[in-house]
């Protein structure tokens, strides 16, 4: 064989890896689906929510992409890593290495910033380590998670002659030891933790779940023998009290038992504290918002950094200051540190010139992405998803590796339309840097740059898990699929908007960055806030509103829950069912309970079987003892209305609304709750399916249908399309008609234009972001906005309309 030939076959062969082949895909309700994907290109997935987008993208190829990487590993590393299974495709070829960039927040830990979460943090604590005046120490003097030890002692050396060496150790840290680091300090209420009146056998105990019979707790301080359990806790003397509150922790014997005795309180900070609040459950949430107050810690005035660290200064500015600066400001800073200075100090720059080219590059990718109006202070679970989704952009926009694949979870959630160009330029230059870039997008705006797109549906649940188009942008448009049809849809404003019925009243706010607003916001119409990422919607929604009766406010919050919870346990929809089963039956509502006594013993209700293969991916299978049904065999020969609960639990919202709507099976309770998660467009949702298969907009319209059921005149929704296809935006807004229909008045935080051409009022902040925002630019009728473009949300709003 020649050289040519071998040359030419050589790159034949090539050019025939460059797809990614998916054959027999079959993950959640994908249905045999087989399709190349382009490799080096932008492809964008399409659908309606639950068509399957999130199944095919992340769940089989970035999936099996870290499943085969983690293989990789020696055995020893594979031990310390999560296992993962194999995804149920036929065939995946072409794979390369995945980086998934979603949705999921940061880690809300409170020691936990944007600095932190990104390398930022660290480039700076070395900057004021080698200019910083005057000098204190290495890096981790700067840095608030870091706590100063000093320590001195003996030592054996046992080299020849054994020989003792005195030795002492000190590490310099920038721990605040005040606030440890978290920038705030908490007072509890000790009147809400218990009733002085009364005895520890008495029940003196109100935390929620210490019932006086409680082994692990209650029981451990009455029969700790540091505590008379008989006497009423207000005659406890001085001793006592400090035993009771600040105790160290201490090994006690209870009915034979060794557990740990400590003080109530820093029980109470182990146990309830340290968790962050939205993953608790409810009534523990109302617990410690009620019987704990956080402040600003005196000590080092919320900075989280020792007196020492902020001592230490470069240019008249410490490592505090510079971190509570918006990161377009700081990135000027380090820019001016670049400039030779007169003085003498100005010799130690070079020496750090490569640190502050880095530092300079990676401030300006969060300028770039969008995020210049954040600073490095500010806690990473504060931040919004889409916030968080560009923060994990920042540490790849200059990485030096190519041929990956960057998977991305709707990245313009949170984004302005103004915003989202920046965003599109981004994802492509990703692409040009030779990557294949995978999106899951709604937005028209971004399936326009695409290069390839994939549409899946035609519905959702099961009746989508198919490819209905892929090709071009522009075959999409042609093409008769729903997001074809709805591709360039363009909103109409109202020919006559509501009149308000009342106003609320904001005057002199100033919450985060807004600069002393007055503004009324009208009640009983449908009122939308808006303005660029960044300009004071949230903190003027969430900081300024008044909170408490007749307010029901549904943020993004994600939506906690395990595989055994699902839309039927989340809604409280299980409970009628149960009790309607076992009023039917004559027996117990526990046994229709998968998590109860009517679980299958074989799986715990789990309806699957997982089994550990050591060093090996572990698999999971449907239980064959109950094939996946989570019950046993003896609850199942109980019927309701002609089905057993594993069929009811199997039905798709639709058809379970019909079937508790009259006849043998009514239940208006149950159908009161069926008809809400129909209205926010779940009706194609089975109920016994698990939370962690929903997809994001499918969770947060679950939300939207849970709170549905509060007594409130006033909903405040944070982003409500969030997830949403072109043609669920017009069923949503419908649902949002009838909210104020029906009288109440309807608050919403949105950058959607079809949202905002519907409003009866809109209230526009800005101009731009930071501190270049916290203004009000504009409030009127969205006709009015667009008539004006005197901003930057009518400039769209009028395009938009305009088509």
């Amino acid at each position: 064989m020649s050289k040519a030939t071998r040359t030419a076959t050589g790159s034949d062969a090539a050019r025939s890896h460059d797809l990614i082949r998916v054959h027999g895909a079959r993950v959640n309700n994908l249905k045999d689906v087989s399709i190349d994907i382009p490799k080096r290109q932008l492809t964008v997935f399409t659908g309606v929510s639950g068509s399957g987008k999130s199944s095919l993208v992340f769940d089989t190829v970035a999936a099996e992409s870290q499943r085969l990487i983690n293989e990789t590993y020696s055995a020893f590393v594979q031990g310390f890593m999560p296992t993962l299974a194999r995804p149920e495709v036929d065939v995946l070829e072409g794979l390369t290495t995945a980086i998934i960039v979603d949705q999921q927040r940061l880690g809300s830990d409170p020691r936990s910033t944007v600095g932190t979460a990104t390398d930022a943090n660290a480039m700076l604590r070395i900057l004021f380590s080698r200019l910083g005046k005057p000098h204190i120490g290495s890096p981790g003097a700067f840095a608030f998670n870091v706590a100063s030890v000093h320590a001195s002692g003996a030592i054996t050396v046992e080299r020849g002659h054994k020989k003792t060496v005195k030795a002492t150790f000190n590490r310099t840290g920038g721990m605040c030891t005040r606030c440890e680091g978290r920038g705030s300090v908490s007072d509890i209420d000790l009147t809400q933790l218990y009733d002085d009146s009364k005895s520890l056998a008495g029940g003196a105990f109100t935390i929620p779940g210490w019932k006086s019979d409680s082994f692990w707790t209650v029981r451990v301080y009455a029969e700790s023998g540091l505590l008379d359990p008989d006497k009423p806790i207000a005659r406890f003397t001085k001793r006592e009290m400090e035993n009771f509150l600040h105790h160290e922790p201490v090994k006690v014997k209870v009915d034979g038992v060794n557990l740990t005795y400590e003080g109530l309180i820093p029980k109470i900070q182990k146990s309830f504290l340290a968790k962050d609040r939205e993953s608790m459950q409810p009534h523990i949430r109302e617990f410690v918002d009620r019987a704990v107050t956080f402040a600003v810690c005196p000590e080092c005035d919320g900075t989280r950094l020792s007196e020492l660290a902020r001592s230490s200064k470069i240019k008249k500015l410490s490592i505090a200051d510079a971190c509570a600066m918006e990161i377009r400001d700081l990135a000027e800073w380090v820019r001016g540190l670049q400039e030779p200075s007169p003085s003498s100090s100005s010799r130690g720059y070079p020496t750090v010139a490569p640190l502050l080219t880095a530092l300079r590059d990676a401030l300006d990718s969060f300028v770039e992405i969008g995020l210049g109006y954040l600073s490095l202070d500010r806690a990473s679970g504060t931040l919004s998803g889409g916030e968080a989704q560009r923060v994990k952009m920042v540490r790849h926009l200059g990485s030096a590796l190519t041929d990956v694949t960057y998977v991305f979870d709707e990245p313009t959630i949170g984004l302005h339309p103004h915003d989202i160009e920046r965003m599109n330029n981004l994802l492509l230059r990703l692409r040009d840097k030779g990557n294949t870039v995978l999106v899951v997008e709604h937005k028209p705006e971004t399936i326009r740059i695409a290069d390839h797109v994939v549409d899946l549906g035609p519905g959702a649940g099961t009746a989508g898990g198919t490819v209905c188009f892929e090709g071009t942008v522009e075959g999409l448009r042609t093409s008769k699929t729903v997001t074809g049809r709805h591709f360039d849809d363009r909103a109409t404003f109202k020919e006559t908007v509501r009149g308000h019925d009342g106003v609320l009243e904001i005057r002199g706010a100033t919450t985060n960055n807004l600069q002393d607003v007055d503004v009324d916001v009208p009640l009983g119409v449908l009122c939308v806030i808006t303005g660029v990422a960044g300009s004071g919607k949230s903190s003027l929604v969430h900081g300024s509103l008044p909170k408490g009766e007749g307010v029901v406010s549904i943020d993004q919050g994600a939506i906690r829950g395990s595989r055994r919870s699902n839309p039927a346990t989340y809604t409280g929809l299980l409970d009628p069912i149960r009790k309607a089963f076992a009023k039917a039956n004559g027996v117990k509502p526990a046994l229709f309970s998968a998590n109860s006594e009517g679980a299958c013993p074989n799986c715990n209700g789990a309806g699957v079987i997982f089994t550990d293969l050591g060093m090996m991916t572990g698999v999971s299978s449907p239980c064959e003892e109950c094939e996946g049904k989570r019950y046993q065999a003896s609850v199942l020969e109980y019927r309701f209305g002609g089905r057993d609960i594993s069929e009811v639990l199997a039905m798709p919202v639709t058809e379970a609304a019909e079937f508790f709507a009259s006849g043998e099976a009514h239940t208006p309770a149950a159908h009161r709750i069926l008809t809400r998660l129909a209205d926010v467009g779940l009706g194609y949702l089975s109920l016994g399916q698990p939370l962690t298969t929903l997809s994001g907009g499918e969770r947060q319209r679950l939300k939207l249908a849970t709170h549905m059921s509060e007594k409130g005149g006033i909903y405040l929704l944070d982003e409500p399309t969030t997830g949403l296809h072109l043609a669920d935006v017009e069923q949503l807004l419908g649902l949002l008609d009838r909210l104020v229909d029906s009288g109440k008045s309807v608050i919403v935080v949105e950058h959607h234009q079809a949202v905002m051409a519907h409003a009866d009022w809109i209230i526009d902040l800005g101009p731009g972001a930071g501190h270049d925002g916290g203004k009000i630019v504009f409030e009127g009728t969205p006709s009015n906005l667009a008539a004006s473009r005197a901003t930057l949300t009518g400039e769209h709003l009028a395009q938009y309309v305009a088509g």
